[in-house]
C-alpha cells in the first residue's frame, strides 16, 4: 500500500486574548502551520498528516486547547505521495 498523505485547512476561533497561545501552541504540532491570525482570534490552519486518523486526532487536540472557541474544517484532501509527487499533463484538459 502507497503512502498517503493528507492536507487539512481549518479556522481555528480562540478568545481573542489567548490566540497568540493558541497560534503557538498549533505552530508545534507535527505538520501544522499557522497561515494567519486577526485580532477578532481567527486564524487560518493548515495540517499535513500521513492518515485520516492523525488529521482527527490533531483537529481533537486543537480543539481541546484552551481558549480555543471553536475549530472549523474547511478543505480535506487526500492521496497516495506517489501521486502527489507525480508530474501533471498541462496539456490535457477535462471537459
Amino acid at each position: 500500500m502507497s503512502e498517503e498523505l493528507h492536507i487539512t485547512s481549518l479556522v481555528v476561533y480562540a478568545d481573542p486574548g489567548r490566540a497568540a497561545s493558541v497560534a503557538d501552541f498549533i505552530a508545534h504540532l507535527p505538520g501544522a502551520q499557522v497561515h494567519g491570525r486577526d485580532a477578532s482570534g481567527k486564524l487560518v490552519v493548515t495540517l499535513e498528516t500521513s492518515s485520516s486518523g492523525a488529521m482527527i486526532d490533531q483537529v481533537s487536540q486543537i480543539q481541546r486547547i484552551e481558549g480555543v472557541l471553536n475549530a472549523a474544517l474547511v478543505y480535506q484532501h487526500a492521496d497516495t505521495l506517489e501521486a502527489m509527487n507525480g508530474e501533471l499533463d498541462h496539456d490535457r484538459h477535462t471537459p
